[in-house]
Order: C-alpha cells, then structure tokens, then sequence
C-alpha cells in the first residue's frame, strides 16, 4: 500500500507538470479532450451473518493504552457473590481511546474475583474485626477465575471456572455463571456473615496495547465493598486504618494504575486495599518460613518489612529478620507509628487493639508461647486477651512506649532565638569582630548560665555571607554556643572575620542538638545511668530559626533556599516520607530546613565527602565507576543519594544492571520531591532558582577523599544544570551530550562562577518535544 500509494502521488504530481505545461504549449489541435464516462457505483455492504447490522467504526475498544484507562461498574444487585447461594455475576467495563473517550471493552478471556469479609472475631486471638479470605475459608484458591470455556490453566494447574459471556446486544457487559453442579463457587463461602462488610475486585487478564505489547502493571478493578444481605455499599469498612495515600508518601502514585507505584511483590497488587484480601490471619507461613522470620498477616509483614535492616542490627538481643527484608533502610524512625497511623476517630485500632502478631512485626525477639523476651517476668501470652490491659494506655500503649511525636515534643528545650548582629574593628588588621545576640532558652527556662550548654551534643552556629543574588557563602571558622557571653539573659557570640566578609548581608543559624532523658530534660550524652528518651544515637535539634542581618545597616538579602519562587521543593514534601529532616541529619546536625542545609550544601562550597560512584557487581563486590563528582550542592547530593549513585553499598545503591536498589518510590517521579507546579527552567533558559555555577574540587587526595577546598585555593565551576541531570544520568554519552550542548564539565572547569547558560531548555523544559515531563513523571 505505501509503494502503490507514493506512485499515486507521484502520477498526481506528473500530472499537475503535463497540465501546467498545457498552459504553455497548445495540443496537437488545441483543445480540451472530452470527459471520461461516469463508472458504476459499488455494491452495497451487507449485515453480519446473524442479520445484524455491524458494528460503527469506534464504538467499542478491544485494546487499552494503560490499566488506569479502564473503568467498572458492578451493582451488587445484579450479583451473588457470597454465602451458599446460586453464584451470579455481572458486570461492565469500558476503556479509553484514542481520543481519550471511554467506550466499551469487547473481548474480555479470562478475569479473576477475589472476595474478603470483614468478619466479627470474638476469639481473643487477633483483632475484634479481621480480613477472611473467602476462598480460603471454602477450602479452595485465594480466587476463582471466569473464562469463556469454564475451565482455567495456571502455573501449571487447570480447574473449573465460571463461564465469562459478553452481552452481545451491549457490548461490555458480561456475565458469570458457575455450571459445575457438584461443586460450589470457589469463593462462595457457606460459612460466610451476610450482615458484615464484603469486599470484591476483580483482575482482568490478557489485556495488550494497540501494538500487541502486554499493559504493564495488574489491571485491576476498584474494589465493592458492601453488605450483601442489604445490598448496601459501604464506605468503611472498619479495617483500612492505613490508606494508600500513606504508603504514596513514599513508594509514589502510578501513573498507569493510579495506585501505589513501587510494591514489587506479586509483580504489584498496588493497594493496600487488595493486599488485605490474601494478607490477613488466614495466611501463615510454614515452619520453615516462619524459621526465616516471614510473617504474612498485613500489620504483622508491613511492621518487619520497613522494620528491614534495623532488625538485623538487634540480632544479638534476639530479633528476627528474613533475609527478603534485610535490606530495606526504612527512612523515618521506626518506633514513630503515625508515620503510617492515622489517629482519627475510627482508625486507631492499631493503638486500642495490641495483638501478639501486629507487634510481634517488629518485636521478633518475643515467644510469647514461652514469654521469652516479653518483659523481664518473662510473661506467656496463649491469645491477646490480655494485650490491652496493660498496652491499650498508659506508659506501655504504643504512642507512649514508642514516644510517638515527642521528637518535635521536646525539640523546645532548646530555644535559639537571633536578634542581632553588628560588627566593629578588630584587634587584628583587616579583620571584623562580629557580635551576634540570640535570647536562649535551656529546658524550658531562660539560660542562667552559658556552662549549662557544656552538655549539649552539638553546639555548632551556622553563619556566612549572602550576597546580592541569595546565594551563601560559609565562613570556615564560627563561635559555638558554648562561647558566648551571657549579660542580662542575652547570649553574645563574636566571630572574627576578614573586612570583606562582614560587608552585607549575613546569615546565622545553629544546628545544636541534644540528649533527651525520659524524664524530658535536656541531658549529657553517653551516661550509662541515665535512663534516655533521646541518646547520642538520635539526637534532637534545637528549635531555632535562621536569622539574616545586614552589617551595613541597610535591608537584609534573604537567601534564594528560603525564596518560594527560587526553590522547587518542601521541607513537608521531604517530612511526608521521613518525618523529619532532623532524624534524618540529626546524629551529626540539628538540622529541620533547607536554610541550615545551605551552610554546607550550596553552591559556592567544593569537595564532598562522597566523590566516587560505585554500583554492586554479581558478584557481590563493590564496583567502581570511575564517575566522579566534586560538589556538596544540595540538589546534587540529593539527586545522587535516592538515585544510588554514591561511593557506599546500602541504604540506596545501584545493582550491575543499573537498577536502583532500596529506593522506595520511582526513580524518575520528580513529584516525591519537587513542589507541584515546579518548572526549573527561567525565561532566559537558565535555571529559576538563578544558580548558575556550582563550585567543584577538581583533585583529590592520595586516599581519594577530595580536599575541603581546591590546592592552591583555586575554585573551580560547572554548569548547573548539566550537574543537576549528571547527578542521576551518569553514563559517558551523557556526559558527551550535556558538553556539546554548551554545558562546561569538570574536565573543562572554569574558574569563573558566571558561566554561559546552557541549552538545556530548548528540548527539555516542561512542555518542549522533549521536555523532562516527557521522561518523568512532574504532576
């Protein structure tokens, strides 16, 4: 057809020359030829050989372009899927097209029903409301299969299946019949309560693109939840206390399903609400993997799943952990359960109902058949009776054992507050003393005595320049906290400075923390007597601010890290996965924002502590790269250390075939991160937040660390935003396309920090050809 269809063209353009030309020359006698005869007309199209007439081009779609493109509705009138009545199930299913418009789905082969009941548990052991699989509790499969023939094969197994139909007077809408009169429905349960809530989905099979390739990702339908004596359709139904949109916090929301994104397991299931139809009580594992610490049940496999490699760390006290979770860096504090928890009225469960399997998730060191490890009265538990009367309040209840929001509870035993800052000649020619006041509080009260701060972890001030376009300078030396004077309950710092650094606009801030006693006092560290809240191992930050001041008595210049409209990111979008920047850091820095995280993460400041790439070998061993990077920019630290691409094995890292091992989320889902809305790219191409050099350290030590500044105190720059993308797209042909896109690279590093702005945008600013919302995901 190509061929036949460029000679047509070819004889239509042929013609228009001989016809043009006829203009110019006269025929043989000058005029026009006569008209052709009319042909025939064709014959006319007939029905199908039922007699109907067939189907308008585009009324119905056989193919899908993703699984959130497909649409159901089931009424539970029209079905019987519960209890030992007579199996009847119908249902329709549109999908979009091409244009976006949903239309009926034709052709579905084979679907699968999975049905859980909330049922009443009025055993003592477990919940008072608990998920039973309804296959299960027939003696059959975790779900049934519908097919056209009323059979099934899978992973090797065949079996009877439902009937499937299509409607053929509405295209769409199918049924299920169960024609084996010898046998029951595989999920209908004869021992089943009607009156509890019931919860039916269904998975669609064999479903491709228009070009034959398989959707990626389960297509799954949302799931009913109703009453199927009433008919009624639920809202609640009592046990989803932890929500999907919890669990996007980290693992990220699926463009292509609209569920969670990243949950590896079963090649997704992407929702906790179909999770809990197979992961409840119902499922234990076997001997053996319970041996290996596996555990099945929902609240019991989530808590020892992110519970991951600190488990392993409590090995020697008795913890349990299986080797498939080992691994995991969860990125919150572990003990903080409304990272998950909701504590809303009907969705505290997790608090007022303690069971032995739930926190036996985390503490794996407990046999309560024995009582081992459970309280020093060693005490056996035959059911979870007696949880809640001493864990459903008081000091031993989960919120309080576990300290739950205590962090930020207690984080104001430390109050900073800077009010001030002057400068005046120095002793020392060419130098400033600059003296910063700050009003202190110390464990609630106003400091009495600067030696009272000598138990501090940390006492570190954060200070340096912030010149006229927001961006910040460190200075190298800063007075501690633990310097200062105190006069009529006013703390006084002195740095000394050079002239030209106590010119402008300056900033300051601390990044002080401390240990926590459980008596909520600030404490000294390492006291084998003390009983803590907080230890050295986490301990918290001081509340406090970061001040600007300007030393010329003129109008401060804030920097661009707390400019709205010059930053693409959130403390909160940060917070939602890891409670708190300050957990995070806080070992070595009392660090809650992006303006404290400027003092060394910036763009002005060389080196980094982390310069090799380095990525996990087949073999088990640590590879390196040979990519190197020279800089502690926020946004490059950032962008390497959730991609895997930093000098360190755990946590996040990158296995042999490149993929990211330990993230949470989608590598390439800006969302997690970004703000909505985010552009990155300024009008003239260059980047909003004005960036544009980052400063690099182009050598390195004989031990490969990079110096904390370049030898002969030469700096040396880069291009943002080529530095930016590198951070993630680290292979050779990329290096070579950022280069001949006028991006200048370390090899080629310019001592000037006002470097040409690089091409970038033209292809890749949101909305171009190939903008980066083409390749991730941005809203």
């Amino acid at each position: 057809m190509m061929k036949n269809h460029k000679k047509s063209l070819l004889a239509l353009v042929l013609l228009g020359v001989f016809g043009l030309s006829a203009c110019t020359f006269d025929g043989s006698d000058g005029k026009d030829g006569v008209n052709g005869t009319d042909g025939t007309n064709g014959t006319d199209g007939t029905n199908g050989t039922d007699g109907k007439d067939g189907l308008d081009a585009g009324s119905v779609v056989t193919t899908i372009y993703k699984a959130a493109d497909v649409t159901f509705t089931i009424e539970p009138a029209d079905n019987t899927l519960a209890g030992d009545g007579t199996f009847a199930l119908k249902f329709s299913v549109t999908a979009k097209n091409q244009a976006g418009v949903d239309k009926p789905l034709t052709g579905l082969s084979q679907i699968a029903i999975y049905s859980a009941t909330a049922m009443p548990n009025a055993t003592g052991d477990g919940p008072s409301t608990e998920w039973v699989n309804n296959g299960w509790a027939a003696g059959n499969g975790s779900s049934m299969y519908c097919t056209l023939d009323g059979t099934y094969s899978s992973r090797g197994v065949t079996g009877e299946a439902c009937t499937l139909v299509e409607d053929p007077d509405n295209l769409g809408t199918y049924t299920g019949t169960w024609t084996y009169t010898d046998t029951a429905a595989p999920i209908m349960n004869a021992s089943d309560d009607l009156t509890a809530p019931h919860r039916v989905f269904m998975r669609l099979y064999n479903l491709t693109d228009a070009d034959g390739n398989a959707i990626s990702g389960k297509v799954l339908s949302p799931v009913l939840d109703y009453i199927p004596s009433t008919g009624e359709v639920v809202e609640s139904t009592g046990k989803d206390t932890v929500p999907n949109a919890v669990c996007m916090k980290c693992h990220g929301q699926s463009s292509d399903t609209g569920n969670i994104a990243s949950m590896g397991p079963h090649s997704n299931y992407q929702g906790e609400q179909y999770c809990v139809v197979c992961h409840n009580p119902g499922n234990q594992p076997d001997a053996e993997d319970a041996a290996a610490g596996l555990v099945y049940d929902m609240p019991a496999m989530i808590h020892r799943a992110h519970g991951g490699e600190h488990l392993v760390e409590l090995a020697t006290y008795g913890f349990v952990q299986a080797d498939r979770w080992a691994d995991i860096a969860y990125p919150a504090p572990l003990d903080q359960c409304t990272v998950c928890h909701s504590t809303d009225e009907g969705m505290t469960t997790w608090k007022d109902e303690p069971t032995r399997a739930a926190c036996g998730g985390c503490h794996s060191n407990i046999d309560f058949t024995t009582g081992e490890g459970h309280s020093s009265y060693t005490l056996a538990q035959a059911d979870d009776t007696q949880c809640s009367s001493c864990h459903a309040t008081g000091a031993l209840s989960p919120v309080e054992a576990h300290k739950v929001g205590k962090r930020a509870e207690v984080s104001p035993l430390l109050t900073v507050e800077f009010t001030s800052a002057t400068k005046a000649a120095s002793a020392t020619a060419g130098m400033q003393d600059v003296t910063i006041k700050a009003n202190v509080t110390f464990n609630g009260a106003t400091l009495a005595d600067v030696a009272d701060l000598s138990v501090l972890a940390k006492a570190s001030t954060l200070m340096g320049n912030v010149d006229s376009n927001g961006e910040v300078t460190a200075w190298t030396s800063r007075p501690a906290l633990t310097s200062g004077t105190l006069a009529d309950g006013v703390l006084s710092l002195t740095a000394t400075v050079t002239d030209a650094q106590a010119t402008g606009t300056i900033y300051v801030g601390t990044e002080a923390n401390f240990c926590v006693s459980s008596d909520e006092e600030i404490v000294a560290c390492g006291d084998d007597t003390i009983d803590y809240m907080f230890d050295d191992e986490d301990p918290v930050g001081a509340s406090s601010t970061v001040a600007f001041f300007d030393l010329d008595g003129g109008d401060a210049v804030s920097a661009r890290f707390v400019d709205a409209d010059r930053i693409s990111v959130t403390e909160a979008k940060c917070n939602a996965c890891h409670d708190s920047l300050d957990y995070i850091k806080g070992y070595r820095h009392g660090a809650y924002t992006f303006d404290q995280c400027m003092d060394c993460h910036n763009n002005k400041l060389p080196a980094t502590h982390h310069p090799d790439v380095v990525y996990l070998g087949d073999d088990g061993n640590t590879v390196t790269t040979g990519v190197t990077f020279g800089n502690r920019d926020l946004v490059t630290v950032a962008h390497r250390f959730h991609n895997g691409n930093f000098d360190e094995i755990g946590g996040i890292y990158k296995d042999a075939d490149g993929n990211v091992v330990g993230y949470p989320g989608v590598s390439n889902d800006c969302t997690a991160c970004h703000k909505d809305g985010a552009t990155f790219f300024a009008d003239d191409g260059g980047l909003t937040s004005g960036k544009s050099s980052i400063a690099v350290s182009t050598d390195s030590n004989a031990d490969g660390t990079f110096d904390a500044f370049t030898k002969d105190d030469t700096t040396y720059y880069v291009s943002p935003v080529a530095e930016s993308c590198r951070s993630c797209h680290t292979s050779q042909s990329a290096a070579a396309h950022f280069s001949s896109n006028g991006a200048i690279m370390a090899e080629d590093a310019n001592t000037s920090s006002v470097l040409p702005v690089e091409s970038c945008s033209t292809c890749h600013a949101i909305g171009k050809s190939f903008g980066i919302d083409q390749f991730h995901k941005m809203q």
